[in-house]
């Protein structure tokens, strides 16, 4: 047999053991399950427009911001880039970029918070009136 006709039939075989994923049903399920997707997408971004308009205190804001557009990203990674159906190890690589993702946060918002709360013990110091000695009696 030659190599041809060998990947050939490896072709072959491959496609009757996933015939059922190219059955009229199954792309029909998955046609349904991107739409879904799509839909809850757009209700999200729906959802972040509204929260914008609220008025909210600015780190509110920003949090729930974040929080659905954690939900967004994860939704596209899951299903659009099919990490849904990936091995542990992918979704371990990808804990660890959002650890080291939260910790390039959490560092620039902890120096500011810090240089605020150092600046209000230096304002608080500066703004107390020193004691002024008393006034000497001219001499004459």
């Amino acid at each position: 047999m030659s190599d041809h006709a060998a990947s050939h039939e490896a072709l072959e075989h491959h496609d009757e053991d996933h015939s059922g994923h190219n059955s009229p049903e199954a792309i029909h399920a998955e046609k349904r399950k991107y739409l879904i997707i799509f839909f809850v997408l757009a209700v999200l971004t729906v959802v972040t427009v509204a929260v914008s308009r609220m008025h909210l205190p600015h780190a509110m804001a920003i949090g729930v911001g974040l929080l659905i557009a954690t939900v967004k990203a994860s939704l596209v990674a899951a299903f659009f880039m099919h990490l849904i159906t990936e091995r542990k190890l992918v979704f371990t690589v990808l804990a660890i970029t959002v650890v080291f993702f939260a910790v390039l946060l959490w560092g620039p918002w902890h120096h500011v918070y810090e240089a605020e709360e150092h600046s209000k013990k230096v304002g608080a110091i500066s703004t107390e009136t020193p004691q002024q000695p008393a006034a000497q009696p001219a001499h004459h």
